[in-house]
């Protein structure tokens, strides 16, 4: 009667066929690809919307399409005196000769110590700005604050929001592509296109334009864009042109603005009026750059996706407890193993591993059978087992100790050698002893 033996590689096997494990390509390979678009639609954002900090933008002789050179052709075809400064200090003493309309298409690349000098202008003139910040906005003490915005700007009607638009040039204008940013102020604000456009009435009349579209080359053609802009730019005042082709450094002593113009004459003999100190008041809080490049839906669906993987991880870890045994479904024969691993080893051609492995099994069966310990060293492993078995120790060495065989007839002999030896030593319990 021979008893049944199962190797451990039966075991091995079945546990490996009766756990199979999910590719992790599966979960990867999705949010990779909603990571992937996510990048690339940021990317292209980035790449068309135009950067106000760029040389150039809005310029009334850049002839790219983020220029405005046709505005201003526009503007001087209509009979708009055009002067351009490239330095704010050149900007206000010429704004400040006479009632004007200041064009600032980058505020932010004035230095927040000088933008108060803006709106000291004489009464009646004009300040136009595009796409102003929070900051900005805060610096300038206007009743006026951001209230949302789009990813792209959008063309609507001035009375995008169902009130009428006081504004005559948005009106004459009619649909423009102005809807990007959004500001929002009291009753006395004229708002049109939604928000899009505002107007600040006062000594120095103050119009935020939410969207630098109608002002640029490549789509001053669409809509009312070239009407709305040559409306807001144009008029009986001339024009003075802000065009800062850098950030304006910050100023060497106290913030300097223009004398406030007042109907009060100058005392006699003084040569000039007398000018107020500046009412102190506590900085505005500095906006977030990084908060304000991107929509409030961005955030949110960022702030969602993070929810989702971290929802993901919790499914996919690892549970707490203790391991539980489990039947196998299905049992491996030792055979089929054998074959499939000896198929693998000669695919690639591991002659040296199969020829280790079986001197390694064979010296831990005779070793034990020998009483030897681990370390005993291999000229005395050899010697004791070439006189237990009878034969040639120089020939017992080559066969546990030689050089790997380089072709497979001689691994095949190996094995061959290696298996008789240990029969005669050291046999398997259920194969009975020889002798």
């Amino acid at each position: 009667m021979t008893a049944a033996v199962v190797p451990e590689t039966t075991t091995t096997a079945a546990a490996a066929t009766a756990a199979p494990r999910r590719p992790p390509y599966r979960l990867l390979v999705p949010l990779g690809l909603a990571v992937l678009l996510i990048v690339t639609t940021l990317v292209l954002r980035a790449v068309d919307r135009p950067d106000a900090d760029e040389p150039g933008f809005l310029s009334p002789v850049a002839t790219d399409d983020d220029g405005a050179s046709r505005l201003a052709e526009a503007l001087r075809t209509q009979g708009v005196a055009v002067r351009r400064e490239t330095d704010l200090a050149a900007a206000l003493r010429t704004a400040g000769a006479e009632p004007s309309t200041l064009f600032v298409p980058a505020p932010g690349l004035v230095h927040p110590d000088l933008l108060d000098g803006l709106t000291a202008l004489p009464p009646g003139s004009r300040l136009v700005l595009v796409e102003p910040s929070r900051r900005v906005l805060a610096e300038l003490d206007t009743p006026v604050e951001p209230a949302g915005g789009r990813w792209a700007a959008r063309a609507v009607p001035p009375d995008a929001d169902g009130r009428p638009c006081p504004l005559p040039e948005a009106v004459r204008a009619g649909t423009a592509a102005i809807d990007l940013k959004r500001y929002a102020g009291p009753a006395e604000v004229d708002q049109c296109y939604g928000g899009a456009l505002l107007r600040v009435p006062g000594r120095v009349e103050v119009v935020l334009a939410g969207a630098s579209d109608p002002f640029r080359n490549d789509r001053i053609g669409e809509w009312g864009n070239e009407a709305l802009a040559t409306g807001l730019l144009g008029g009986g005042r001339p024009l003075v042109w802000l065009d800062l082709p850098e950030p304006a450094p910050a100023p060497t002593r106290p913030s300097w603005s223009p004398e406030p113009f007042t109907e009060e004459p100058a005392p006699a003999g003084s040569g000039r009026s007398e000018r107020p100190d500046p009412p102190e008041r506590a900085d505005p809080p500095r906006e977030n750059p990084l908060w304000g490049a991107f929509p409030q839906w961005f955030w949110a669906l960022l702030v969602q996706l993070a929810l989702a993987g971290l929802l993901v991880v919790l499914w996919r870890a690892r549970r707490l407890g203790p391991p539980v045994s489990e039947p196998l479904p299905v049992t491996v024969r030792s055979a089929e193993t054998v074959r499939g691993r000896a198929r693998l080893y000669r695919r690639a051609g591991a002659r040296d591993t199969v020829a280790g492995t079986l001197r390694a099994a064979a010296l831990d069966r005779l070793t034990t059978r020998l009483n030897l310990p681990p370390d005993t060293p291999d000229d005395e492993v050899a010697a004791r087992v070439a006189e237990r078995a009878g034969a040639d120790p120089e020939r017992v060495a080559g066969l546990l100790y030689g050089p790997a065989p380089e072709t497979d007839r001689e691994l095949l002999e190996l094995a061959r050698e290696l298996d008789a030896l240990t029969r005669t030593l050291a046999p398997h319990p259920s194969e009975g002893d020889p002798r």
